[in-house]
């Protein structure tokens, strides 16, 4: 489990270069943790220093893709070993975000997405998913 968390640390990280890129490209207006930051500025997020509050939830971001690793290498081995389950565990991992999660914490991630925007949003959660998937490979001693 520890080994699938820290992959899905290293999957978040993964996304966040990639979000990076598409917002220099053009293709994003703003990534979700800048939209966190200015559309969820109350509660929690007030208690931090405004110059810190990207980074805590970047750190909750990479903290959500630990989560996320440790719940996709407890699924049995038939299923985590195919080739296709971590992209579309990244793709489900999305959807359950902007389903559930957006909501919840008042984002209004669906309303303010172009196409493309979702289009980008969904290639890097099946870059996460591709990255998580490389479990695998379980290391060697």
């Amino acid at each position: 489990m520890l080994h699938a968390a820290v992959r899905g640390v290293v999957a978040a990280m993964s996304m966040s270069g990639m979000r990076i890129l598409a917002v220099r490209l053009g293709l994003l207006e703003r990534t979700p943790p800048q939209m966190a930051v200015e559309e969820y500025a109350g509660g929690w997020l007030e208690r931090i220093p405004k110059q810190r509050r990207e980074a805590a939830v970047v750190l909750l971001h990479w903290a959500y893709g630990a989560g996320g690793g440790a719940l996709f290498g407890a699924l049995p081995a038939r299923l985590r070993l195919q080739p296709w389950a971590g992209p579309v565990y990244g793709a489900v991992l999305w959807l359950g975000f902007e389903a559930v999660l957006a909501p919840l914490f008042g984002l209004d991630a669906r309303r303010h997405r172009s196409r493309l925007e979702r289009a980008a949003l969904n290639a890097d959660h099946l870059l996460y998913g591709a990255v998580l998937a490389e479990l695998r490979r379980r290391p060697q001693r």
